[in-house]
């Protein structure tokens, strides 16, 4: 099953912040870093990002505090946009805090620490000229670069390939403990960047070092595991609109189900809302480390269930992916 692609067609509650944001000035274009795409292996397309020093701090330095204030999140629901779609529902998301991590959350912060607080972060980048906030997770590979995210946080399906690309792990209400990593290489299914198929809405960024230090020896990484069903798993990213501000890490746990939409994703419960689009499911998650297995992304929501987030299966592509991802 295929659907309109992000930007162009967006939740409501994205729509109206782009109104509101409105386009780039001409004084502030985003940084142009990405030159024309690789040529794609049989399943996987790779785009180059920044590679060089100067490409690193020109992106860098686009993203200043005001940039990043004013990028809004990038979500995506599938099944068209039904007008005056309302508000998810507060329930436990208006929670600050919990005495203890739940195993059938439905979404509230992240206050436990471990490492997940530290190898997930909030995402930065440009498509078609928008700034958009996503997250991701730092995973185990051999150059200590990699972190996985949606697909569409690094293309737009058909579309434009992001710019500007940034990772910044353990963000905190404007805090950067581990500081901010640009992005030197992209990487989606084919048959996201070919048809947008919702079943491959993943990918993978290799990031540049940050003061000679590679992310993952920054901030550890989570195990990745392919060909899972995910069954009971936990949730995290950085929901960005209502009742959520983008601020805090958040999660969700329980069981998920099959989507009988047409895709090979699966859901969970979870009002998490845009801008967490890219953040892990783990499976076999101690919360007591904060250490778990990657066996999904956070990807789409049908505007039919609002409170049902849907998480991609990562079978023989993704593990064709990260495989390459892991080497560059």
């Amino acid at each position: 099953m295929t659907s309109p692609l992000v930007p162009r067609v967006l939740g409501p509650l994205v729509a109206l912040s782009l109104v509101l944001a409105g386009a780039p000035s001409a004084t502030a274009a985003p940084v142009d870093v990405a030159p024309s795409a690789r040529p794609p292996s049989d399943s996987t397309v790779r785009q180059s990002a920044a590679h060089g020093p100067a490409e690193q701090a020109d992106v860098l330095a686009y993203w200043s505090r005001e940039r990043m204030d004013a990028a809004v999140p990038l979500g995506r629901v599938v099944d068209g946009v039904v007008a005056g779609l309302p508000l998810l529902p507060l329930g436990p998301a208006a929670r600050s805090r919990a005495a203890a991590p739940r195993s059938n959350s439905t979404g509230e912060r992240w206050t436990h620490g471990g490492q997940v607080a530290r190898t997930t972060g909030k995402v930065y980048l440009t498509i078609d000229g928008r700034d958009f906030t996503c997250s991701a997770s730092v995973v185990r590979a051999k150059n200590r670069d990699t972190v996985f995210t949606a697909g569409h946080c690094l293309k737009d399906g058909t579309g434009s390939w992001a710019r500007n690309w940034t990772f910044v792990p353990a963000y905190a209400d404007g805090h950067q403990p581990y500081g901010r990593f640009t992005a030197r290489e992209l990487l989606v299914p084919s048959k996201w960047a070919k048809k947008a198929d919702e079943s491959f809405d993943f990918g993978a960024a290799v990031l540049n070092s940050a003061g000679g230090a590679h992310v993952q020896d920054r901030t550890g990484a989570q195990r990745v595991a392919f060909g899972r069903r995910p069954q009971q798993s936990y949730a995290f990213g950085y929901p960005s609109t209502p009742p959520y501000r983008g601020d805090h890490l958040h999660y969700c746990s329980g069981d998920t189900r099959a989507d009988r939409g047409g895709t090979t994703a699966n859901g969970m419960r979870c009002v998490m809302t845009q801008g967490s689009s890219g953040g892990p499911w783990l499976a076999d998650f101690d919360p007591a480390t904060g250490i778990g297995t990657l066996v999904s992304v956070i990807s789409f929501k049908y505007v039919t269930d609002p409170s049902t987030q849907y998480g991609p299966r990562l079978g023989a592509e993704a593990r064709r992916l990260y495989r390459r991802a892991r080497t560059l």
